[in-house]
């Protein structure tokens, strides 16, 4: 197995610097099992966007890109800032977005019959 090489991060950990700009870290509180599924969530749903780019799909897009959300914000990388949450309040975005992906349901998703 290859190790991983972990993104740099700044002083506060509160975003990793990739290519000389910086993104929010992912929530450190999220267990690991849980962070792992959501990324695997999230790759999945980037995979779905481009699939629909190829396929010309508008709704399709939608779809995924919605779930892409819906995944970097379970991630604490989108939305209130993590650090500005309390333990439970952090606890209640990541269980209830993985709830969400796990459901196969995303806010789009919300408005349909």
């Amino acid at each position: 197995m290859v190790p991983s090489v972990q993104p740099e991060r700044t002083p506060d950990g509160r975003y990793v610097v990739v290519g000389g700009r910086r993104w929010r870290a992912t929530d450190p509180e999220i267990p690991e099992d849980i962070a792992t599924d959501l990324r695997r969530h999230l790759m999945a749903a980037r995979r779905a966007v481009a699939a629909s780019r190829r396929n010309e799909d508008a709704a399709a897009e939608g779809l995924a890109r919605s779930r892409v959300h819906a995944a970097k914000v379970a991630l604490g990388e989108r939305g209130t800032p993590w650090w500005e949450q309390s333990s439970t309040e952090r606890r209640l975005r990541w269980e209830a977005g993985a709830a969400e992906l796990d459901a196969g349901r995303t806010e789009e998703d919300h408005s349909a019959p």
